[in-house]
């Protein structure tokens, strides 16, 4: 079917569907050559009337269930294909099934991926492919990479592996299902099916509709990933322009040309998510059973997260697909999980700038909410403007925000502006005067922070403060301190020696860079 044909009529619907179950009904057959089935893991979660169970395709061989349809469809080749060899594209997990299969088959195979891709995703195809497998790093993407494979599989006669658009490759994805029927959990009431080009939607769809023909089938697509929806929407495949790339393992700029008909035809609905909302839903698969997933492998409990009211009493499946995720990512996603979760937000304050009148703020207004960031820098001699992160809940903050607006404070909410994502920290060196700058250390509990910061109010007026929460038992501040006279400055600084609180003052070579604004 190419993409410029009409959507496929009721009777060609139906006879691309038997074809998928005839495959996964075969493919039962091969991928157990290689691997066993995942385990499902209950998930109980506080406030949410539902009986939710996961699929661990995180436990499988390559951690994510790319490995089955790869196999698959490689175990399905003639000898004659087998000779030719076989050339694939990929940023990730599709590289690692067929490496792991090409080592299983022994099937030469050559792996296309993009430049930028990281050595540890590159180690691990070497890793599963062993001397059958051989890498090529080419283009700054996805797109330049799956072009250079096409090239090369027309120039040296191999056989194409794609990762979606191949009943072959879906039916062994649709293995997964039938493991989630053979369990015994269900029937199940709805499953959360995350979608990239389709191929895992449309074989887990098509194996559970066989079996429990009344389960809604809900597909989940990133905000700014969603070429299946537009798809659907328009009946063929389109090509998105801008593509978000945060949830990697999904992110395709076109939706597959047999995928398109099969999730068409075979889910209910489809549901989009924020990266935000997956953050907080790899927090809550952290929280609730040590697991860490990769963004695309919680698209499906995030999905699940945001119409969690609709689950009355419902049993529900979530696929976690998988866990090849870098570890540099852990920061971030930590860091955006409670705006997900709706249970973070960032505010921009303004309020005189005098000395005391950052505690008076705090005591008037912050007590209660947990404050886990805190960006100022001076700029004005007239007025302060700082920026807050701040944990609490939806209702707490709206009472917050009206007492805000009672007490006149001049404020504005700034989650996801540029300088509050970046915490970029504005700040004029001229206008401070005489300054010293500390790195101070206190027990990260409520009031610790404030403890210090009322003496140190009545000796010097703060210039600079910059703080986020670690999660970790001592929280760290660095604190820029300004003083009217040399002797006020001495005094300061006799006080913190002898204060027994864990500090040190910047160097001055450390410290002139910092008010110059290197």
């Amino acid at each position: 079917m190419k993409s410029t044909d009409q959507p496929p009529s009721p009777s060609q619907f139906e006879d691309l569907r038997q074809r998928l179950f005839e495959e996964i009904f075969q493919a039962r057959l091969r991928v157990y050559a290689i691997g066993q089935p995942s385990p499902m893991e209950r998930l109980e979660l506080p406030g949410v009337n539902a009986e939710i169970w996961l699929k661990r395709e995180d436990l499988s061989p390559i951690h994510a269930y790319k490995w089955r349809g790869a196999f698959n469809r490689m175990a399905k080749m003639s000898e004659e294909e087998r000779a030719r060899g076989v050339i694939c594209a990929s940023a990730g997990n599709h590289a690692q099934g067929v490496a792991l299969a090409a080592s299983h088959l022994g099937i030469d195979a050559e792996i296309v991926m993009p430049v930028s891709t990281p050595r540890m995703k590159q180690v691990a195809v070497e890793r599963h492919g062993g001397d059958r497998a051989r890498i090529t790093l080419h283009g700054d993407n996805f797109d330049e990479a799956l072009a250079e494979a096409l090239r090369r599989c027309e120039a040296e006669g191999r056989v194409f592996i794609h990762p979606y658009d191949d009943l072959a490759i879906m039916g062994g994805q649709g293995t997964l299902a039938d493991e989630v029927v053979m369990s015994g959990r269900g029937p199940f009431d709805v499953a959360y099916l995350q979608i990239g080009g389709g191929g895992l939607a449309a074989g887990v769809a098509c194996w559970l509709r066989a079996h429990w023909p009344s389960i809604r089938l809900v597909g989940v697509e990133g905000v700014d990933q969603a070429s299946m929806a537009a798809a659907v929407r328009v009946g063929k495949p389109v090509r998105l322009d801008d593509l978000d790339i945060f949830c990697d393992g999904t992110a395709v700029r076109r939706a597959g040309d047999l995928t398109t008909p099969l999730c068409a035809g075979l889910l209910d609905e489809f549901i989009t998510v924020t990266n935000d909302e997956v953050c907080a839903a790899i927090q809550t698969l952290w929280e609730h059973c040590r697991l860490v997933p990769e963004p695309s492998g919680a698209m499906g409990l995030a999905g699940l997260l945001q119409g969690a009211e609709r689950l009355s009493g419902e049993r529900a499946l979530v696929l976690v697909c998988g866990a090849n995720m870098d570890f540099g990512r852990l920061a971030w996603i930590a860091r955006h999980a409670g705006i997900g979760a709706h249970r973070r937000r960032y505010y921009r304050v303004g309020m005189d700038e005098r000395r005391g009148s950052l505690i008076e703020f705090l005591e008037a207004h912050l007590e209660g909410i947990n404050i886990i960031e805190f960006q100022y820098g001076k700029t004005d001699t007239e007025r302060a403007w700082f920026t807050l992160g701040l944990e609490a809940t939806p209702p707490a903050f709206e009472l917050l925000e009206r007492r805000f607006r009672e007490h006149g404070v001049p404020w504005e909410e700034v989650t996801g502006q540029a300088d509050a994502e970046f915490r970029v920290i504005r700040f004029i060196p001229a206008l401070f005067h005489l300054p010293i700058f500390i790195r101070h250390e206190f027990p990260e509990r409520p009031g610790a922070l404030h403890d210090f910061l009322v003496p140190a109010a009545q000796m010097a007026s703060i210039c600079y403060f910059n703080y986020i929460f670690t999660g970790e038992e001592v929280g760290r501040a660095l604190i820029g301190f300004e003083f009217e006279s040399e002797e006020q400055r001495a005094r300061f600084t006799a006080w913190l020696d002898t204060s027994g609180m864990r500090h040190s003052q910047i160097q001055p070579g450390a410290l002139a860079r910092i008010v110059r604004g290197d």
